[in-house]
């Protein structure tokens, strides 16, 4: 089995999982690795990113197990299939995993990254790349409220409306709120993420910005489980899966690819 590590501009995908008729990250990938093997293998993602989110660090599987497929060196595999994909997607990395190994289900931890453009005039470079947000923020009050959503959780509140999901407790490693000039980058590693629940935590801190929620109160915000009491959605142009871990160490993959 092949683990790709990928990176992709979001913009002008309808999301990662394949859906008839739209482009798609999967789709594309499915494409590109039947122009090289001659055969559609399915492959399987660590996450479903929406439509317009970005990846710097995504990790995906397929199996060229049929005996007509040619024998690529994984060296070589980022290569051929760049000649094959677009210009907004590009695999970085390839590697041999054994086939107990599950993309998504050996997961331990997810980082995303949210960057927010501050600044009263918008950016050509930024756009679909960032938020562009056109108010002063309080970047104290930000810094401070973000450690509300630290350690284990049930974030029900901070999900999407209509998501089916059962088990809605996560666990938050890390939070930080980081300016850079105009740029303000909001980091969040946990051992999982609900349906926009990044989007929804950065929607809450711009209103703790705003004022129209108090730092103090983000606690009982949370333990209510109750959507409406959380901020925003902010769109997606922000949003970056920026790393992934895995539970399994790199020497245990070295030693069962020899």
């Amino acid at each position: 089995m092949i683990l790709l590590t990928l990176a992709y501009r979001g913009t002008l995908f309808s999301g990662y999982q394949v859906q008839p008729g739209k482009r798609t990250v999967q789709g594309c990938m499915q494409d590109a690795i039947e122009n090289i093997y001659g055969i559609r293998y399915p492959v399987v993602g660590c996450s479903r990113t929406d439509a317009g989110v970005h990846a710097r660090d995504f990790k995906m599987t397929f199996s060229p197990d049929g005996h007509n497929a040619p024998n690529i060196p994984p060296m070589r595999i980022p290569a051929a299939l760049n000649a094959a994909l677009p210009d907004d997607i590009a695999v970085l990395s390839a590697e041999v995993v054994p086939t107990s190994f599950h993309v998504r289900h050996d997961v331990y931890e997810k980082e995303y990254e949210y960057l927010i453009y501050n600044s009263p005039v918008r950016s050509p470079f930024m756009t679909d790349m960032a938020y562009h947000y056109r108010h002063p923020l309080d970047m104290g009050a930000m810094e401070n409220a973000a450690d509300a959503f630290l350690g284990t959780h049930d974030f029900r509140g901070f999900m999407a409306s209509g998501s089916d999901i059962a088990d809605t407790v996560r666990t938050v490693r890390r939070v930080s709120v980081l300016r850079e000039g105009d740029l303000v980058r909001i980091r969040i590693s946990a051992d999982g993420f609900l349906y926009n629940m990044v989007r929804i935590f950065v929607g809450t801190l711009l209103a703790v910005s705003e004022g129209k929620i108090h730092a103090a109160d983000l606690p009982d915000i949370i333990a209510s489980c109750d959507r409406s009491r959380a901020g925003m959605t902010v769109p997606a142009c922000g949003l970056y899966l920026s790393h992934v871990i895995f539970s399994k160490p790199n020497t245990q993959r070295e030693e069962e690819t020899g």
